[in-house]
């Protein structure tokens, strides 16, 4: 256990100080720690600082994928925002050490509970946001979130060109074209639209600012139309889930 007097270490992890100490000491105090009268826990906090972590990651995840539709979105944003990812990011700056726990959680490992880290770390980004504003939160968060949001990252969006090979290979023995018939815009806002066919048939049709992008949303079109006409079952259905 840290020194819960000096958490100056932990604001160099950080890269933040506290104008008001309090902020930082009330977000590592867990609801099982001894309170004198009328001290307050984590929990209060810790939900403004999920409110905090959503919003932050929703309007880096729009920026990132432009084309991206709102369920896609959401589950991307899910898939980033859940207590197995938020304690990592705890343990990845030993938050643990800091915690104020009661005995109870001390003998059981609390330290290392993932649902205690998650929260405690939800609770620094709501005390940072009231101490500092959405600036200092948004920087952290920007540097804990770096390798998911990079423009280098794996965190893609689901590989519609995949399934629908998958599906077309499996429901017509062939594999699905790729055209582009039309693209529009000045060079530096250029839009293209592909359109899919399978065996000689038209499908779905995309648009999107590069033929990558339009490819993609063509193939989610012509996942939509085999499922609307009852020849792709629900289980084959694409998740819109991450890939990493």
């Amino acid at each position: 256990m840290a020194d819960f007097a000096d958490l100056q270490p932990l604001e160099q992890l950080l890269s933040y100080t506290f104008h008001n100490k309090a902020l930082l000491r009330l977000a590592l105090t867990h609801r099982s720690a001894p309170l004198r009268p009328g001290e307050e826990h984590n929990e209060r906090l810790e939900f403004l600082g999920d409110a905090v972590l959503g919003l932050v990651i929703s309007d880096f995840l729009m920026r990132r994928f432009p084309d991206a539709r709102e369920g896609d979105l959401s589950k991307m944003r899910a898939s980033l925002v859940n207590a197995r990812v938020l304690a990592r990011k705890a343990t990845g700056i030993a938050l643990g050490r800091w915690l104020r726990l009661g005995s109870g959680e001390e003998r059981t490992g609390g330290r290392e509970k993932e649902s205690i880290l998650a929260a405690a770390y939800e609770a620094i980004l709501g005390a940072i946001y009231l101490d500092g504003g959405l600036a200092p939160a948004s920087h952290l968060i920007a540097q804990h979130f770096a390798q998911e949001l990079g423009e280098k990252s794996r965190v893609v969006l689901y590989d519609y060109k995949t399934r629908l090979q998958e599906v077309t290979q499996k429901l017509f023995k062939e594999t699905p074209v790729y055209t582009v018939v039309e693209m529009h815009g000045p060079d530096h806002e250029r839009r293209f639209i592909s359109q899919v066919s399978i065996a000689g048939k038209t499908y779905g049709r995309g648009e999107g600012p590069s033929k990558k992008s339009a490819d993609q949303a063509a193939a989610r079109q012509t996942l939509d139309l085999l499922q609307q006409s009852g020849m792709l079952r629900d289980e084959l259905i694409p998740s819109g889930q991450n890939q990493s």
